[in-house]
């Protein structure tokens, strides 16, 4: 039996960590504020700001750029109109209903808006803009891998 001498596990111990660390952070990015968990496969972080009553979440690209963003709070900020209704989708195991919305100055932006009910009285305003039929495929499809925690939604 080989001995290894003292202090010789400790880097593959470390290593080890590593791995699983890295494994795990693959599975979904972390949460900001009381932002949705991201699946890591959009490639998306959160820019977040908060307040006591109220979440404000971005996602963004690695450019920078908007994916979409939502806004968290006791209140809906937008009532929907049944003419408006575009795409039907799920997120977070919710069926939802998307919303045609436009953009002052931009009729060539494709903006869809939706509400969703996330617990303890909380709903979230989910809102995206697209520039093409393609890249508002790609976003309706990345808002559904959002995972509301809903325990974190509490009342500050």
């Amino acid at each position: 039996m080989k001995s290894w001498g003292k202090g010789r596990a400790l880097p593959w111990l470390g290593l080890l960590f590593v791995l699983c660390a890295t494994a795990k952070a693959q599975e979904a990015a972390p949460a900001q504020g009381n932002c949705p968990m991201l699946p890591a496969s959009t490639g998306l972080h959160w820019e977040y700001r908060g307040t006591a009553d109220t979440d404000f979440c971005r996602a963004l690209r690695e450019d920078g750029s908007e994916a979409f963003g939502l806004y968290i709070a006791a209140k809906q900020p937008f009532e929907p109109k049944r003419s408006n209704r575009a795409e039907d989708a799920t997120i977070d195991g919710k069926q939802i209903h998307w919303y045609r919305s436009e953009i002052a100055g931009k009729p060539e932006v494709q903006a869809r808006e939706t509400l969703i009910e996330v617990g303890n009285g909380k709903i979230a305003h989910v809102w995206l803009q697209a520039q093409s039929q393609d890249q508002l495929k790609e976003v309706l499809g990345q808002t559904e891998g959002l995972r509301f925690q809903s325990s974190r939604l509490s009342s500050k």
